[in-house]
């Protein structure tokens, strides 16, 4: 007969040092089996959406939080049973996750390991050895290992995670882990808004029933065992009939882009300059273009050509390609173009950007341009993808305005709003015409970037905008 053991899985830190995740979806139930790297939820980090994979062969054995429930990194999310000669994908050799730099101890460890009646494992050396390393979810996902001989690496689902929250190293005495696992099962379980809210109204968990799953204490509890109800759970975040107002919990990406706004704008000093542009030139270009051969099948916008022109014009102005750097009293300046492009998405704006954009040809930009807004939309945009921006375009004109102060990304020198492309009159050879005209807006950190040079790289902006044959003496 084939031992059991019951291994946890703690949430991970997805990258960057982010605290916490909303539980999405669970892609599993309780009694599923689950093969290595299976995806078993999705969930909401500050910066996008992640699906995680098992880190184990077995069975579901708990699930301990809800979907909708914000779950602190080193908390236990799921627990799964698995035989104890380690997780397997069915020939029973046992699995080992490549752990970053810097995680050499045990108790670094995201997955947990007892055995079936909660004794902990014995080290695998033998008495007084260190216990063998387990399966964790450190930045490469689950690899299988096969009698000690090198394999291939198991496709990675998950990006740049860090090692979870700490466990207690592993020893040869059953009783200190079970002890451990007492304490923790009497804790009260809440998520971080109920803690916050209960320490607000002064209540004190360890004496409040749950009433959720698994004895979880929910809003409700805390507000009934204060004697301050609140609506009803259904009403709160909708306008229900007869509301005045409505509240919405500040999380996920919403939480993440107002912390990084405040810091930008309370941080970096903004100047802000505008100017209006004859783009009736680079319209003309746009519809040739679409016309031709060479780009059928490719999606090209003024969006496209605009940050082509960005990209050009900032080889012969590199001060806004570059980066502040706070803690070491230096200035970083980029020899490459990480281009980001704000996009509103349902979860709330984010700021993807385009690796190495100043290396593609146009053709490439449009492709990659595509696939970044797509992605986005669908709220897939990795944190790896949300990372490293160099300078920023946001497309404002869209939305059919023509000019505004944009916010710097934190960590860039530089945005440029795009107004939207309307019929004015221009004076054009000392008579007035009807052209196409744009305004664009510059905000950049007055600590990297002078009135001349960000007046400069405006004006250039404008100028191949203006006239695109410009480029050839740019180049």
């Amino acid at each position: 007969m084939t031992a059991t053991m019951i291994k946890e899985f703690r949430l991970p830190d997805l990258g960057e040092g982010l605290t916490e995740s909303e539980i999405l979806s669970w892609k599993v139930a309780v009694g599923d089996t689950v093969t290595l790297n299976q995806v078993i939820a999705e969930v909401e980090t500050a910066k996008a959406v992640v699906e995680l994979p098992s880190p184990f062969a077995g069975v579901v054995a708990e699930l301990h939080e809800q979907p909708g429930t914000v779950v602190e990194v080193g908390k236990p999310i799921v627990s799964f049973e698995v035989d104890d000669a380690g997780s397997s994908n069915g020939g029973g050799a046992p699995v080992a996750v490549k752990e970053s730099a810097g995680t050499g101890s045990a108790g670094d460890r995201a997955a947990v390991e007892t055995s079936a009646n909660g004794a902990a494992a014995a080290p695998a050396d033998g008495v007084g050895s260190p216990a063998k390393r387990e399966p964790n979810l450190v930045g490469y996902g689950a690899v299988v290992e096969h009698s000690g001989r090198p394999t291939r690496r198991a496709r990675v689902q998950v990006q740049n995670v860090k090692a979870a929250a700490p466990e207690a190293p592993a020893t040869a005495d059953p009783v200190v882990p079970r002890q451990a696992e007492a304490e923790n099962s009497e804790r009260p379980r809440s998520t971080p808004p109920v803690r916050k809210l209960a320490r607000d109204l002064g209540v004190d968990l360890e004496l409040v029933p749950g009433t959720g799953p698994g004895g979880l204490i929910t809003r409700e509890d805390v507000q009934n065992y204060s004697g301050t109800p609140e609506a009803p759970a259904e009403a709160r975040g909708s306008a229900a009939q007869g509301e005045r107002e409505t509240r919405t919990p500040i999380k996920g990406v919403r939480k993440f882009t107002a912390a990084a706004m405040v810091q930008s704008a309370f941080t970096a000093p903004h100047v802000t300059e505008f100017l209006t542009v004859d783009v009736t030139a680079t319209m003309e270009l746009l519809a040739r273009l679409k016309g031709n051969k060479a780009f059928e099948g490719y999606k090209l916008t003024p969006l496209t050509i605009a940050a082509k022109a960005v990209l050009v014009a900032l080889r012969n102005n590199p001060s806004l390609n570059s980066r502040w750097d706070e803690a070491n009293q230096e200035i970083v300046q980029f020899s490459y173009v990480n281009l980001g492009i704000a996009a509103a998405t349902p979860r709330g704006l984010t700021v993807p950007n385009i690796k190495d954009a100043d290396r593609l040809t146009l053709r490439e930009l449009s492709t990659a341009l595509t696939e970044l807004t797509d992605t986005a939309r669908a709220g897939k945009t990795s944190p790896s993808e949300l990372s490293g921006g160099t300078i920023s375009i946001t497309n404002i004109g869209v939305f059919g305005i023509d000019a505004g102060t944009p916010i710097l990304n934190p960590g860039e020198a530089a945005i440029v709003a795009l107004g939207a492309v309307r019929k004015a009159p221009w004076v054009v050879n000392d008579e007035l015409a009807v052209r196409q005209v744009m305004s664009l807006s510059l905000s950049f950190d007055h600590r990297l970037v002078d009135g001349e040079q960000g007046s400069r790289f405006l004006a250039d902006l404008g100028s191949i905008l203006a006239d695109p044959a410009i480029v050839m003496t740019m180049i």
